[in-house]
């Protein structure tokens, strides 16, 4: 098992490596932020010394190298437009990020299992059928599109819901569904394959043949075993909700968060900014994926097995 966690921490390694290099140089194709954030009217002079302050008059191999030992010391400068540390604006806007993703988790859990086991259960009938094609909707509709529709209909059309902001309960419906909608029905569709496949083992047949009542058949023997592929499923899809459907939600809403500070760097050319946020989400994600895939492991060992 310390070989598999290993293996797994010498892969986030790896992997964070090739992130930070990508984010590097990917923020260097559209030009010198300077020229973009001071516009027109800078002197010749000024416009140097701002240059050499941020270190963008040495070598792309120069600059590359500062940028990975800012990074393993934990520094990351300063914003081209605040002139505050990026990390401290950065860090303002995580907890906005972290509330809106814990609230589409929960929601995600609460209405995705149950509509899988249900599929499940009733994959002959009309309930199974309706699940299905409300979960092919939803895998098919991207997030952004759902929260368009919801803005139009919600807010301009019934005017029931606030579109901008994080103030109050009301404001969290919009963007909770937005980023639910795929993640809702991804799990929906993994929920009821892994209940079909635990549904006819000889274990559950026993169960019933016990006298057990339906319901704990299903929960107590179906879903404990269907979790342990659930698990890795959810990890996955979290983290990629993580990674891309809040940085479009929180756009749309105008949401205080990790997302519109990305999108708002990314068109203003603040380097210090997008590359820390990146960063920063990077690093969430490839945690998540790594406690997913050593908690799968203890949870079968037959995963480490395989990988190992």
């Amino acid at each position: 098992m310390l070989t598999y966690v290993l293996r797994t921490l010498l892969r986030m390694a790896i992997t964070l490596f090739l992130i930070v290099t990508l984010v590097f140089f990917a923020t260097r194709l559209s030009g010198n932020p300077v020229d973009f954030v001071l516009g027109e009217g800078i002197t010749k002079e000024d416009r140097a010394l701002l240059i050499a302050y941020y270190g963008l008059d040495s070598s792309i191999g120069t600059q590359y190298w500062r940028y990975l030992s800012s990074v393993f010391s934990g520094e990351f400068g300063l914003s081209f437009l605040e002139r505050r540390p990026v990390s401290e604006i950065v860090l303002e806007r995580a907890w906005p990020s972290l509330k809106l993703l814990l609230s589409a988790v929960c929601f995600t859990l609460i209405v995705s299992i149950p509509l899988g086991i249900l599929a499940a259960i009733y994959r002959t009938s009309i309930i199974g059928s309706v699940v299905m094609v409300i979960a092919f909707l939803g895998y098919a509709v991207p997030s952004f599109i759902i929260g368009i529709l919801l803005v139009l209909i919600f807010a301009y059309t019934l005017n029931w819901l606030p579109v901008i902001g994080d103030g109050t309960a009301q404001h969290f419906i919009m963007p909770t569904l937005a980023i639910s909608g795929t993640l809702v029905a991804a799990i929906t569709r993994f929920t009821r394959n892994a209940m079909l496949d635990v549904l006819s083992q000889d274990y559950m047949r026993t169960a019933r043949a016990k006298g057990l009542p339906e319901w704990i058949v299903i929960l107590k023997h179906g879903l404990r075993n269907a979790s342990i592929t659930l698990l890795s499923v959810v990890g996955l899809q979290i983290a990629s909700l993580a990674a891309a459907g809040s940085v479009v939600v929180e756009s749309i809403f105008a949401w205080p968060g990790i997302g519109d500070l990305l999108v708002r760097s990314a068109i203003l050319r603040d380097y210090p900014v997008l590359q820390f946020g990146v960063l920063s989400v990077a690093v969430a994600v490839i945690v998540i994926n790594a406690v997913v895939d050593i908690a799968y492991a203890f949870a079968d060992p037959r995963i480490r097995l395989a990988k190992g």
